[in-house]
């Protein structure tokens, strides 16, 4: 029998839906979910995602490589920011890190209920379609929006997540098909189409088109995170 596949577009909605066990995929493609994958993918040890500065600065004053970001920009005093080409270096190698996002890990923190929480981008779809076909639970791709409201690249990702698992998965809500639609209607262009988002918009102000274009790739590495207690580990897909 087919389990279920739904779409929440904002954590704002995440209360509407019941994570006991199922599997809730968070993602935040421009950038948190996209440097979380990266990161992991170079050898990091493990990275604890936290939903705010103060819980941040708390692990910096204990000696964590910690990253921040605020509106897309780089928080004064962490180490690291949101770019995911900072996270492609030996320092990152066997290091824990600490990532606090405006949207992306406020997701997660408010995904925990759930019986496993996933990470997902494009740069590792293929691996996290694989991993989820393989576990017998209902799955809620959970985006990360922006500031409460939906955008438009996680909602691409929640319509390419989708398409892929429609041979395992049913739809659950309209939310899934309209996410599958958009996402198939633009797929052939799909940087040209994030470039022009809104929040794509906001990042380029800061001069990092070249992020935009790199988290549109897709399966570029093979991991899928994985939430185990309050730390994201890599895994991979049997």
């Amino acid at each position: 029998m087919k389990r279920n596949i739904d779409v929440c577009l904002s954590p704002e909605l995440i209360n509407l839906y019941d994570l006991e066990g199922k599997i809730v995929v968070v993602v935040d493609i421009l950038r948190a979910t996209s440097v979380m994958v990266t990161a992991l993918a170079h050898e990091a040890k493990e990275i604890i995602p936290v939903a705010t500065l103060e819980e941040a600065r708390s692990y910096l004053d204990q000696g964590f490589l910690c990253a921040a970001e605020r509106g897309g920009a780089p928080v004064e005093g962490f180490e690291l920011d949101n770019s995911p080409f900072n996270y492609m270096t030996e320092q990152i190698k066997g290091e824990s890190i600490v990532i606090t996002t405006t949207n992306g890990t406020l997701a997660i923190t408010k995904s925990t209920a759930a019986d496993q929480v996933l990470i997902g981008a494009f740069l590792n779809i293929n691996a996290l379609a694989k991993y989820i076909s393989h576990q017998d639970k209902d799955v809620i791709i959970h985006c990360a929006g922006w500031k409460g409201k939906t955008n438009m690249e996680d909602t691409l990702f929640a319509g390419a997540l989708v398409e892929l698992l429609t041979d395992s998965h049913e739809l659950a809500c309209d939310t899934a098909h309209v996410a599958l639609k958009y996402y198939q209607s633009v797929k052939g262009n799909l940087f040209e189409t994030v470039k022009n988002s809104a929040h794509a918009k906001r990042l380029g102000k800061l001069n990092i088109i070249k992020d935009i274009e790199f988290c549109v790739r897709q399966s570029d590495y093979d991991i899928v995170p994985i939430l185990v207690g309050k730390t994201l580990v890599a895994t991979q897909p049997q």
